[in-house]
This record gives structure tokens, C-alpha cells and sequence, in this order.
């Protein structure tokens, strides 16, 4: 499958969800993919200044033109995500991206069950907590050098997972993980695709040996200890709160 995003800003003036910038976009990402059409093209970020209205029909005026053959989104909001299937003639969304981990829940609120009724599937990011499931970092110590918490530009994006508290949580699971003959990468990725309205969860290998020891999880079961063992490792640390955007309000805007 062949995808791609719209949102984040291009250039200094190309940006957003409006019908310029969907049609704009995805012309341009047709041309630096080589191809006349992706399987799935993704609205990364919900746009508080552009209509949900005008994104819907964009949107589905690129699928009637088979320059996509499908439309998804990723980390919008329950009701950003409602709003988008009432628009009258509109194609329907068929997956969400949304960040889902053992640690961070929120997703299973609203999200999943939303998404569940109305045939929607996740492709679901950071399924290891950006590398913190992995067990590789421990509390007190600095990460290993390199590692994506000690890199400057990726980093930036590891704060919520890398307190002591949180570190230390993940340490529990280790012996978890042993008594059950897997490996913390392997637990941790058979954890998130455990839930049926999970199509797919996007690993960031950059290694070969990565990639084989991810796929790894493909097809594994957890015992029900095993899940309650990891419930109880991470109930203090765990977010289970709902569903919200991030990056942008998480307002709803329709045309007037």
C-alpha cells in the first residue's frame, strides 16, 4: 500500500487543509512518488482554518479524479472525525492514525470505539513508545548514545515518555516479557495489535535485525495474566484518558 499526508507546511505559504492545498499536495506527492495515484491519502493534522466542509469535498474530488483511492486521518478528534462523515456526497474516511501504546491508552476512550462502529480502521504510530517499550532505557541513567532520545532531532519528541516514573514502570515489564519467552519488543507489539480495530502499527527500524525482530510480534497472542501483568506494571503511568489532537485547537469549523 502506497500513502501519503496533508497538512504540514511545504513551503512558507503551502500549508493546511483547504482545496488548494489538497489538490496542490497531493499533485506533488504524485510526482515525487512517480506514480499516478496513492492507495491512501491522509490528512496528518485536523486545520482549525479551513472548513471540514471544504476538506471533505477536496478530498473527495482528488479520489474521483483516481488520484487516491482512499482518504484517512490522523490524530483528529472524535468530533472533528463525526463532522467529516455528515458532509453530504463526501467519501468516507477509512483510517485513522493515532498514537496507541501499553502506556499511551487514550486512543481506547473514544477513538477505537468511534472509529469501531463506523468501519474505520487505526494505523496506529509509536506502537513501542518511541523505543522506551523496547526496555532500552533505564531511569537515572543518560540514553545510549545512539538511541533516538540522544538525538537532537527526534528526541524532542520523547519527553512524556522518558521520566524516571515512566522508566522505571517499563523496567517491571521485563520480567513479564521473560516469563512469557518473548522479547520487550515483541510483548510490547503484540500488546497493541491484540485490539481487533487495529490494521497495522508503523514500526521505525533502522536496522535490518530490527525489521525481523518486529515482525516477530506478527501472530502473537497475550494470556490474559500476561495482559493483566501489564496493566498492573503500568497503572500509574499509563494515559487513558480521551482522544485529543495534537499540534493545532481542537476546534471544529464549519462553513457559515
Amino acid at each position: 500500500m502506497l500513502a501519503t499526508k496533508v497538512f504540514f507546511p511545504m513551503t512558507e505559504t503551502d500549508s493546511g487543509l483547504s482545496r488548494e492545498q489538497i489538490h496542490k499536495q497531493i499533485d506533488a506527492s504524485l510526482e515525487r512518488l512517480r506514480t499516478d495515484y496513492v492507495d491512501l491519502y491522509q490528512c496528518h493534522r485536523p486545520d482549525p482554518d479551513t472548513s471540514i466542509e471544504e476538506t471533505m469535498e477536496a478530498l473527495t474530488e482528488v479520489c474521483e479524479a483516481g488520484k487516491a483511492r482512499a482518504i484517512g486521518f490522523s490524530e483528529w478528534t472524535v468530533g472533528q472525525i463525526a463532522a467529516g462523515l455528515e458532509v453530504p456526497g463526501a467519501r468516507k474516511w477509512v483510517s485513522s492514525q493515532p498514537q496507541y501504546n501499553a502506556i499511551w491508552r487514550a486512543p481506547e476512550a473514544e477513538l477505537i470505539p468511534f472509529c469501531a462502529e463506523h468501519g474505520i480502521s487505526q494505523i496506529v504510530w509509536s506502537p513501542l513508545a518511541q523505543g522506551v517499550l523496547a526496555g532500552k532505557y533505564k531511569p537515572g541513567e543518560q540514553p545510549p548514545s545512539d538511541s533516538r532520545a540522544a538525538s537532537d532531532s527526534m528526541g524532542w519528541a520523547m519527553d512524556r515518555y522518558m521520566s524516571d516514573d515512566v522508566l522505571g514502570a517499563v523496567q517491571r515489564l521485563v520480567p513479564i516479557a521473560e516469563g512469557a519467552g518473548l522479547t520487550m519488543v515483541e510483548m510490547a507489539l503484540a500488546w497493541v495489535l491484540r485490539e481487533p480495530n487495529i490494521a497495522s502499527a508503523i514500526i521505525g527500524a533502522s536496522r535490518p535485525e530490527q525489521v525481523h525482530a518486529n515482525v516477530a510480534a506478527s501472530g502473537i497472542e497475550l494470556s490474559q495474566d500476561v495482559l493483566d501483568a501489564i496493566d498492573a506494571a503500568l497503572t500509574d503511568v499509563a494515559v487513558t484518558g480521551p482522544q485529543l489532537a495534537n499540534f493545532v485547537r481542537p476546534g471544529v469549523k464549519h462553513r457559515d
